[in-house]
């Protein structure tokens, strides 16, 4: 099987990921068009959105496979399939997100794109992606005996509720594409009182210590507690979805989990009331529940989640034009 490898030269143009690139190119009577984002931090994601259409045969269907992988010189750092956007007699449109995980050096890595159209041989695409340097916040938090005994609990329920959630979050169903627009915050509350891949350390009742990384973006009530009694904040689908699951659990309270793409997930904790449920389709700005204090809580708030191919990747990052729509 034959395989081509091209290094394209890419042109700068301007949305609302930092630094994101167009390259374009001509193989075999195919045009290729190309958008990635090319400058992230640790934490991040890359999404990649291909094009291709059939430059001379309007006969011709296109059947395009392609994977894409992010390398650096030592290691492979993520790698993931291409799902269909578009598929029409002449073209096809294609989308991949791969996460970077927050503990990824900084520096210079590659994208290699490989791709096989109507079974004609591989064809191989590199493109420059960077990798910035991230310093992430540091905490320390002081466990309840409640949140304690949450942590140490070693149940049958509550392994089985662990099994249940990986293996949603380890779903790729490359038929769900609910949503390509960015997303909007959960909550109004402008008030974070932890940040996503915070280092944070727990300090035990019994005086033992353990670190964690804090998997997503705590929102605290408006106010501090100190300032008296609040009304629960209402949460709010940030993007169109499917629910894949609402209910209790021990660890994170009352929890909901929205499947967005193929893979990519957002995750709700700690809510006092939940208003969805399995298998419902979701709008962005429909109404989720309330926040609250259950599971492994320490006050009121509201834990927002992202996980892609079921590695965390920071929430903000979809705040932005992540899918090229607005090309």
């Amino acid at each position: 099987m034959k395989k081509n490898f091209i290094c394209l030269a890419i042109l700068v143009f301007a949305i609302s990921i930092c630094s994101a690139k167009n390259a374009k190119l001509s193989q075999n009577a195919l045009n290729i068009d190309i958008d990635y984002n090319d400058q992230v931090f640790p934490g991040d994601a890359v999404f990649i959105r291909l094009k291709f259409e059939n430059a001379k045969s309007r006969k011709k269907t296109l059947g395009v496979s392609a994977t894409a992988e992010i390398a650096g010189e030592k290691k492979s750092v993520s790698a993931c399939d291409f799902y269909s956007l578009v598929a029409k007699r002449t073209s096809a449109e294609f989308l991949a997100g791969l996460p970077i995980s927050s503990w990824t050096e900084s520096g210079d890595y590659q994208i290699k794109i490989k791709y096989n159209v109507s079974g004609e041989g591989e064809n191989e695409i590199t493109l420059p992606l960077e990798i910035k340097e991230k310093e992430f916040e540091s905490g320390v938090i002081n466990l309840t005996k409640e949140m304690s005994a949450i942590s140490s609990d070693t149940s049958l329920e509550k392994v089985e509720q662990s099994k249940k959630l990986n293996a949603i979050i380890n779903s790729v169903n490359s038929e769900n594409v609910l949503n390509l627009k960015k997303f909007i915050l959960p909550v109004t509350s402008k008030r974070r009182t932890t940040a996503f891949a915070e280092r944070i350390i727990y300090k035990y009742p019994s005086g033992k210590e353990s670190t964690t990384v804090h998997a997503g973006i705590d929102f605290g009530l408006p106010r501090p507690p100190s300032s008296g009694p609040q009304p629960h904040m209402e949460i709010v689908a940030p993007a169109d979805g499917k629910i894949v699951m609402a209910e209790n659990r021990i660890a994170t309270g009352w929890t909901i989990i929205i499947e967005h793409l193929p893979g990519l997930y957002s995750m709700y904790y700690h809510m006092s009331e939940i208003k969805v449920k399995v298998g419902q389709m979701i709008k962005q700005g429909e109404s989720l529940g309330l926040s609250g204090a259950t599971g492994f809580a320490n006050g009121e708030h509201l834990h927002w989640e992202m996980r892609l191919n079921s590695m965390i990747v920071n929430p903000d990052f979809f705040l932005n034009d992540f899918a090229f729509t607005e090309n």
